[in-house]
């Protein structure tokens, strides 16, 4: 019987101890299919995991999606790009520490046939009149991401609601897979310059429009609230965000792309105030 007992005990702490630490030790991380397809979390996660022990499990979607798991505690700390979002998500009580971590921009892209005629053009308010004037095909992502915020933006900004016109179309698809098809069709869409430069090679699409100021794209870390979520891996959320803003990975950062395209897929501001960064 005693036998019984210690092999019941020991059966129980097997099972006990170590789910209970593997369970702290895993991470989850809901970030935007632009860091992912861009290939930039294919070096940085590796780095983390080996230097902390954690591991992380990586959910790529859009930035809106990111927040919404968030809300729900279906992720520990979220990598995203869509800041007034942010500032609300943080306001709401569902996120603290919202850290400054890199930037890119977003360029309007198109066909080599450019039937729109808005290659060259710098304001990008002009680019999407002419698209929609022309009636030319425009692919969307479509998935309250903070690329489908940002065009949002500009069709606003433009006096445009072209979302029951014929010739705007909604992907659904993160920034991947909507430039693939983007390609295909000969049609224009607004991407991150970072996930365009990963996949140029494949694609059948140019550069038209780049480097106005209203084009920024920053991204943020943002650890999910302890508070609002007891169960929440609060230690781990905040060795990623450390992880993100230390200056090891800064420098990945800084010259993540530049041997493969000439130049960084993104520029490191950790430290920095948002209305210094494209200046």
């Amino acid at each position: 019987m005693i036998k019984r007992l210690i092999c019941f005990w020991g059966i129980l702490l097997l099972f006990s101890f170590p789910v209970s630490t593997g369970a702290q030790k895993s991470i989850l991380l809901a970030t935007t299919t632009s860091t992912q397809d861009s290939g930039l979390l294919d070096i940085l996660i590796p780095t983390f995991e080996n230097k902390t022990g954690y591991f992380v499990k990586t959910i790529a979607v859009g930035s809106g999606q990111a927040m919404a798991m968030g809300q729900k505690r279906e992720a520990d700390v979220l990598l995203v790009h869509s800041p007034e979002a942010e500032k609300k998500f943080v306001a709401m009580g569902y996120g603290i520490n919202r850290r400054l971590v890199m930037h890119n921009d977003f360029i309007l892209l198109g066909p080599l046939e450019d039937p729109a005629k808005i290659r060259g053009l710098r304001a990008a308010r002009e680019a999407f009149k002419k698209i929609a004037s022309t009636d030319a095909l425009f692919l969307s992502r479509g998935d309250n991401s903070g690329t489908h915020f940002k065009e949002k933006t500009l069709w606003r900004a433009c006096g445009l609601n072209p979302e029951n016109e014929k010739w705007y179309q909604q992907t659904g698809l993160g920034m991947g897979q909507t430039l693939n098809v983007a390609s295909e069709k000969k049609s224009y869409t607004l991407a991150d310059r970072g996930t365009y430069l990963a996949l140029k090679k494949n694609l059948s699409l140019s550069i038209l429009t780049e480097g106005d100021a209203i084009l920024l794209n920053i991204y943020h870390v943002i650890e999910v609230n302890p508070a609002r979520w007891p169960k929440v891996n609060a230690a781990g959320a905040r060795a990623f965000a450390d992880f993100m803003v230390s200056k090891e990975t800064q420098e990945i950062i800084r010259t993540f792309g530049v041997d493969k395209f000439g130049s960084p897929l993104f520029f490191p501001d950790a430290g920095k105030k948002e209305e210094e960064l494209g200046k």
